[in-house]
């Protein structure tokens, strides 16, 4: 299948981006790596910050989607909505693993760009998680947990591989892009959230056993 131009520009901009740094990286460099000249970049995006943005607002649209198609789980119970979402979000970082690396990367990032993607993506991913915990604890699937620290450790272990990939595969000899790495990995992240979301009458009778 031949890729169109625009994609072509997208592909070879998240590649340099992750090789040389957004800054490092000119739309001469975009343009010869796409094989397209620099007025075709321009038509598309205006300029490199353009491009920027519409790689952030890729990566968060398919982000979210993933994470509302999780979402459609809940009303069949809480727990399992958590594991679909925690499956969707794995696997799309494996499919996605370059734009994943970059835009995780460039979230390290005070900058405005930064900012404006928190205020309406990530708030919303925020409500989303709440959510399901919300309603695992009012229906004592889950304990009462701090919903903001599991927030960042859920967050925290489902970036990781994906923001190190290069230390996964070079050290670990674990590789992230693979469908066999996400499927094992979120088999591993499932054990975790039981550890963490041990539901109050399963740990009631931990405590009446011992």
């Amino acid at each position: 299948m031949k890729i169109n131009s625009k994609d072509a520009i997208v592909k070879a901009a998240i590649s340099l981006f992750n090789t040389k740094g957004f800054d490092g990286t000119s739309i001469r460099d975009i343009a010869g790596k796409a094989n397209v000249n620099v007025a075709t970049i321009s038509y598309y995006f205006q300029n490199k910050e353009g491009l920027l943005e519409f790689c952030f607002t890729d990566y968060y649209e398919k982000y979210i989607n993933n994470l509302e198609e999780g979402m459609m789980e809940l009303e069949a119970g809480a727990y399992s909505c958590m594991k679909k979402v925690i499956d969707n979000l794995v696997h799309f970082h494996c499919e996605n693993i370059h734009l994943s690396r970059f835009i995780l990367r460039e979230l390290s990032l005070d900058t405005q760009m930064v900012r404006e993607m928190m205020s309406i993506y990530s708030a919303k991913e925020r409500y989303y998680l709440t959510k399901i915990i919300e309603k695992g604890i009012a229906r004592q699937e889950f304990m009462k947990i701090n919903i903001s620290y599991f927030i960042i450790q859920l967050k925290s272990l489902l970036s990781m591989p994906f923001l190190n990939s290069q230390y996964v595969s070079e050290v670990l000899h674990i590789f992230p892009h693979e469908k066999y790495f996400a499927d094992k990995y979120a088999v591993e992240l499932f054990k975790w959230l039981e550890s963490i979301l041990t539901p109050a009458k399963t740990l009631s009778v931990q405590k009446e056993i011992s």
